[in-house]
């Protein structure tokens, strides 16, 4: 009891900064920039349980982000469906598609797999830019709109306007949920399979487990937590074209795994806030910022192969030993 306090303490703490954090920033831009951090915790999330958990490395979260962008943008703009449905439907969506990929990429193993979920979302990003009719190709899709308004208690929340105060809670609850969702997970008995495979897949294929399945259905709520983001995505920019689905992207989601922690809850938010942020303070030196952004991320790599969480987890379980030592 006394070991979960310090971290259920932290989660107390980092809930109040998150409520308080609208009223903190006075910065409309950097109030952007954490909504956009909050929508890549959704996608980093997913891939963490594939990557992290798993141990499978998947290169098409991106475009699993793509299609519930458009899903949820084309259903509202060329159906007139309300955005609220849109949003809530597109996850399951995507959950769907990735059953169709993941039955036969899943039966390859290691570099393999990663080599097909690469041409996965390959295949994807070259769908949404050649369709033009139906995507808008590289014109994209403008005045995507944003979820209706309501009233609770006579207090009227609206997500348009200048202010994103709203959109910043919409995306926080969401954040908060797929990653309530990956704990639930990791502590249950798929959790524990999860990282058996993970830790040795012949074994656990030996005493007859079936890990195909366990494997597929990480790759499904993975693909499902990408659709959510890339929705949350689509109306909270109001514009959308192929650009940001791409392989690079995809790439960008693993390294914020890899950077934050592999394998941990708090890892992907970390490195998410990381990939978000590091290439806007970079924006000093703008000629050579993506070298110096590329450059971070190597030694990152190199000298952290756990990541900033577990690193930081062992400097604090060494300062508590030493404190306890000399009382």
């Amino acid at each position: 009891m006394k070991q979960d306090l310090p971290r259920r303490s932290g989660i107390a703490t980092l809930l109040v900064l998150s409520l308080l954090l609208p009223r903190m920033i006075t910065v409309p831009y950097f109030m952007h920039l954490i909504i956009l951090a909050l929508i890549w915790v959704i996608l980093a999330q997913g891939q963490n349980l594939i990557q992290g958990f798993v141990g499978y490395v998947s290169i098409a979260q991106a475009g699993f982000m793509g299609i519930g962008a458009y899903f949820s943008t084309l259903l509202s703009v060329k159906l007139g469906w309300p955005v609220w449905m849109t949003i809530w439907m597109t996850p399951l969506f995507t959950g769907l598609v990735s059953v169709l990929v993941g039955y036969p990429s899943l039966r390859v193993k290691g570099h393999y797999f990663a080599i097909v979920t690469l041409a996965y979302n390959m295949v994807i990003f070259t769908i949404l830019l050649t369709f033009s009719s139906l995507t808008g190709g590289e014109a994209g899709i403008s005045n995507v709109p944003r979820p209706g308004g309501f009233s609770v208690f006579g207090w009227s929340v609206n997500f348009e306007g200048r202010s994103n105060t709203y959109y910043y809670f919409l995306v926080l609850m969401s954040a908060f949920v797929a990653t309530g969702l990956c704990a639930w997970i990791l502590h249950s008995r798929v959790g524990r399979v999860l990282v058996a495979i993970r830790q040795n897949e012949t074994l656990a294929e030996a005493i007859g487990v079936s890990t195909w399945r366990y494997k597929l259905f990480a790759f499904v709520v993975s693909a499902a937590l990408a659709g959510l983001a890339g929705a949350l995505y689509a109306h909270y920019i109001g514009f959308l074209n192929p650009e940001p689905f791409g392989v690079d992207q995809s790439l960008n989601a693993i390294l914020a795994v890899i950077l934050g922690g592999s394998g941990t809850l708090t890892g992907p938010v970390v490195g998410a806030f990381a990939v978000t942020f590091l290439p806007e303070y970079l924006r000093i030196a703008d000629s050579y910022r993506l070298v110096t952004y590329g450059f971070i991320l190597v030694v990152a790599t190199i000298f952290l192969p756990r990541g900033l969480v577990p690193v930081a987890q062992d400097a604090y379980a060494r300062v508590k030993s030493l404190i306890t030592r000399k009382k």
